[in-house]
């Protein structure tokens, strides 16, 4: 047990790291001052940032293919820059960048360089001569000593004598690395692979140049940006660029060659610096719905929990610091849905508290003492804790390898919260309930003793609720059918998805994002008969760019008369263009089978950690059931679907796997102790009712947080926080009444052969 003295020194110690904590995630340290949260990168939305606008350089058309595949690469390429950047196509033959959190258009466009004009050059070409020459040396642009090159023909020339061994769309990827020399030093490398055509063209390429001893320039942009020496025939398509001098000289040259090898050449159109696409309201009203959702949840926890909860609320503080602190530090780009992420993981940041705080509970109800049963709660509930996280961490990092754009950004908040969370629960809130243990806090009543409960037969109603959800999955099918046969569409697709028109304009006066949303967009949105539209300022001008669905040429033209005649806009100074979705059909195949193959993952684990199939398969159609509740609920209601929708369905997959591992953890508990008399059928109502408070509770705290950013939040946050509440309601309702009442199905219908044995 704690000494008084050591815990009075331990609450003192704590109270003073929140506190230093708090000032460093505020205000921060340093000659900066500007704090861990204001220096954390904003996204587009949020804090502006650069549009760049590529055009395909040749006289004809480029097809559809050419141009997804480019779109898909760059977006890629632009992922290092921002997670949140979006690349998108204008007209037929131009493609934006968007790259929020920064403000040097030019800096942007010397590092990406010309996309699509890259070639592999052999050094002697067909008629014997030299392709390019050495002709001194010159300083790099990383500060170092460099051979310098010079080409003896044009491009033409060495396109017809087939100089070119092989350009820069048979590359399949260029990643930096460091591996060993002969040495045994560690040296930075380019690690190179070639697609099929691509490796044959390139080991004929290094058989001629390793046998006359020569030379094969990677040549971009009009310039050389590396002449590596051929030392070995290359036949399996994978090279490796040796010599640089820094990881970062190894990064920048695998970069250029990725955005090299697109497979159409772009050149640059045009670019602006934009300012954010939500007016300083938006930020102003979230940390106004974090403070509230706070609030709450921390009267909750006291109100219900007692002492157990005011150590529970300070852990709480911590890990919304550390939170802070380590968004920082891995460099995330934060959006609003992104800060809507953080303050729901609030909310479900409790739950592991309430696992434990409950289990003391019912340790108490045993006539244990306090000291026991504050030990014995902790130990029981870390299976449960440790196999709910493990499963959405399993997830979170399958988004991040395989997701991108917001998927990926998505996933490093997703398992920072899960680290966090667990420490937090596991560690720190139990050395604040010793610590006020050893302070004198040692009565009963200030942990609550849990009360017998009868359990409640929620199996006896399974096929009630079995029949309720199937209705509700149908409802939400036949009216996508509806839809679809209406307006020729299941959901209410949002640009991000389906693409539309983007509207330029010149203003005759200067009118900040929020006059533009509260005098112009109203307008907009009556022309369209549609609330998704976004707004974006060009920096330092008056030229605004909105966003809508894709107008057809009445409404194009509503639109320049409605800005000429309310708001004096030269009519010559609007163009309208149509782009593509921001979210690819690339993308979006990205994130399906990120979330395909982490629910076989997850049923593998569980599967694994439960030694029984029928956990795991209950646990998956529980998940999609949800899922699909939801995808129903957005096409009843007719919520926007856009970049918030993968971010809100991925939130409820980890919501409600997290539910189920809960009751199944007891389910399993219970098995263990279970009498030969005791019926399977009352040990799965058992089970439920005994874990009935932590879903309840669980449920409500994280319905704060929501329903706090309903009430307080901009329309794209309610867009967001609406389908999270209905989310929240279905996940709590298909861990308590359907995800037993299927396994205890499974279990009687299905019996493994040990059992009949």
């Amino acid at each position: 047990m704690m000494k008084k003295s050591r815990a009075v020194v331990g609450l003192i110690v704590y109270v003073l790291i929140l506190g230093l904590l708090g000032y460093t995630a505020i205000f921060g340290v340093g000659a900066d001052k500007s704090g861990s949260a204001g220096s954390i990168k904003l996204g587009l939305d949020l804090a502006g940032g650069v549009s760049i606008t590529y055009q395909v350089v040749g006289d004809e058309e480029p097809n559809s293919e050419d141009m997804s595949d480019t779109i898909y690469k760059l977006q890629q390429r632009v992922d290092g820059y921002s997670t949140e950047a979006q690349v998108y196509q204008e007209g037929k033959d131009r493609i934006n960048i968007e790259i929020p959190g920064v403000s040097d258009a030019n800096a942007i466009l010397e590092e990406l360089g010309k996309p699509g004009s890259l070639y592999f050059i052999a050094q002697t070409g067909s008629d014997g001569s030299n392709n390019y020459d050495l002709i001194g040396y010159g300083i790099d642009a990383g500060g170092n000593l460099a051979p310098q090159y010079q080409l003896n023909k044009t491009m033409d020339e060495l396109m017809a004598d087939g100089s070119i061994v092989l350009d820069g769309t048979k590359v399949e990827d260029a990643q930096a690395k460091a591996q060993q020399d002969s040495m045994g030093n560690l040296e930075n490398v380019v690690a190179l692979s070639f697609n099929a055509d691509g490796r044959d063209a390139f080991a004929a390429a290094t058989k001629k140049a390793y046998e006359n001893g020569e030379t094969i320039a990677i040549y971009y942009d009009g310039e050389f940006v590396s002449v590596p020496n051929v030392q070995a025939v290359i036949t399996d398509g994978n090279a490796v660029i040796t010599g640089q001098q820094s990881v970062e000289e190894a990064q920048q040259l695998a970069s250029t060659i990725r955005i090299g090898g697109l497979k159409l050449e772009l050149e640059e159109l045009r670019s602006n610096v934009v300012g954010a696409q939500l007016g300083s309201a938006a930020i102003e009203t979230s940390l106004k719905a974090a403070a509230v959702g706070f609030a709450l949840v921390v009267i909750f926890m006291i109100a219900v929990y007692y002492i157990s909860g005011l150590a529970a609320s300070l852990a709480l503080c911590l890990y919304t610091e550390l939170l802070v602190i380590l968004l920082y530090a891995f460099e995330a780009t934060l959006t609003l849905p992104g800060i809507a992420g953080i303050i729901l993981s609030v909310g479900m940041a409790v739950d592991a508290n309430v696992i434990i705080f409950a289990r003391i509970r019912e340790e108490l109800a045993t006539g244990k003492t306090v000291q026991s049963s504050i030990k014995i709660g902790f130990q029981k509930a870390l299976s449960a804790i440790l196999d709910g996280n493990i499963t959405t961490l399993i997830a979170a990092l399958v988004l991040y390898f395989m997701g991108s754009g917001t998927i990926k950004g998505f996933s490093i908040t997703l398992m920072l919260g899960i680290f966090l969370s667990m420490f937090t629960a596991l560690f720190v809130t139990r050395f604040l309930v010793n610590i006020f243990f050893a302070l004198g806090v040692q009565s009963e009543k200030a942990y609550g003793v849990a009360k017998e409960k009868k359990p409640i037969n929620f199996l006896s109603k399974r096929f009630v609720f079995f029949g309720i959800s199937v209705a509700v999955i149908l409802i939400g099918f036949i009216v996508m059918g509806v839809n679809s046969s209406k307006i020729g569409m299941p959901l209410n697709y949002s640009l991000d998805f389906v693409g539309g028109t983007s509207t330029t304009m010149t203003l005759n006066e200067d009118m900040s994002i929020e006059d533009i949303d509260a005098q112009i967009v109203p307008y907009v949105e009556d022309i369209t008969g549609d609330g998704n539209v976004q707004t974006t300022k060009v920096a330092g001008s008056n030229q605004i760019i909105i966003k809508t669905r894709t107008l057809n040429v009445d409404e194009r033209q509503q639109f320049a008369d409605l800005m000429a005649n309310n708001f004096g806009v030269d009519k010559n100074s609007i163009t309208a263009e149509t782009i593509s979705a921001t979210i690819s059909s690339e993308m979006q195949t990205d994130a399906v089978k990120a979330v395909l193959l982490s629910t076989v993952l997850m049923l593998l684990y569980i599967w694994f950690r439960f030694k029984d199939i029928r956990f795991g398969a209950s646990s998956v159609i529980a998940l999609v059931h949800d899922v699909l509740v939801v995808l129903a609920f957005y096409a009843v209601v007719r919520i926007s679907v856009g970049n918030t929708f993968i971010a809100c369905m991925l939130t409820i997959v980890g919501y409600s796997i997290n539910a189920t591992i809960v009751i199944f953890d007891r389910i399993r508990e219970n098995l263990r102790e279970m009498g030969r008399k005791e019926d399977l059928q009352d040990l799965v109502n058992k089970s439920i009712t005994q874990t009935l408070s932590r879903s309840i509770f669980t449920s409500l705290t994280t319905f704060f947080m929501v329903a706090a950013l309903e009430v307080f939040g901009v329309s794209s946050i309610r867009e967001f926080a609406l389908p999270l509440m209905a989310g929240i309601i279905c996940g709590t309702y298909s861990s308590i009444c359907l995800t037993g009442a299927m396994w205890y199905v499974f279990r009687t219908k299905f019996v493994q052969k040990v059992e009949k044995k």
